[in-house]
């Protein structure tokens, strides 16, 4: 049903977030020396195009063939190559500590799901690797209310809470973690005032744990 719902919203030609990478994941992606790079859930490929462009080697994955087609003409326009895989994270087979960076943009999982998800997503960084996160908080259902077209899940278990953060990523020096209230100005489905969770980590090496 979700892959379904995903490829309704991006068969349409005009990109459902836009071409332009999350303003947080790309001012936190820019302070890093490019390496290997893995994108949950990146839709059309706005920012895992971007990272490519910065000469990061990356690994994009969605549930969405539409998503992934989007993505691929993307970085033909600009010019770069990026793999993208189509499937749910449970089977996709990457190695343990094979990523330099993650990035979670708007990564929103079913509330059972969600701390499984992102256990095997930091089995699959390296000591020393980085993961860059925004999406929406718990806080912003208010938001919606008041403007739906911040978009945005209407589930409350699926949005997300710095105390959260803190148990699924426990192993991480901090650089960044916050609640912020933000203006969204991202393609057709991101528009108006929310409420978001920004993160930003770095997984320590074993010798610190």
């Amino acid at each position: 049903m979700m892959d379904q719902k995903w490829d309704e919203r991006y068969k349409d030609q005009e990109f459902a977030y836009g071409k332009t990478p999350n303003l947080f994941f790309k001012e936190w992606l820019e302070k890093f020396q490019p390496g290997s790079i893995l994108m949950p859930a990146d839709g059309e490929g706005r920012n895992g195009v971007f990272a490519a462009r910065l000469g990061w080697k990356v690994t994009s994955f969605d549930q969405s063939a539409e998503g992934r087609s989007k993505a691929l003409a993307l970085a033909k326009e600009q010019g770069i190559t990026l793999d993208y895989i189509v499937g749910d994270l449970e089977q996709l087979p990457f190695e343990k500590e094979s990523f330099d960076a993650i990035g979670l943009v708007y990564a929103h999982f079913d509330a059972e799901k969600k701390p499984v998800f992102h256990r095997k997503l930091d089995g699959y960084l390296r000591p020393g690797g980085i993961i860059i996160f925004e999406a929406f908080s718990k806080s912003h259902l208010h938001y919606v209310q008041l403007d739906p077209k911040v978009g945005g899940p209407r589930d409350i278990d699926m949005l997300y809470a710095t105390a959260e953060i803190m148990t699924d990523f426990p192993n991480y020096d901090t650089l960044v973690l916050e609640e912020a209230e933000i203006q969204l100005n991202e393609g057709k489905y991101h528009n108006g005032k929310g409420s978001v969770i920004r993160f930003v980590g770095r997984k320590k090496n074993y010798a610190q744990q």
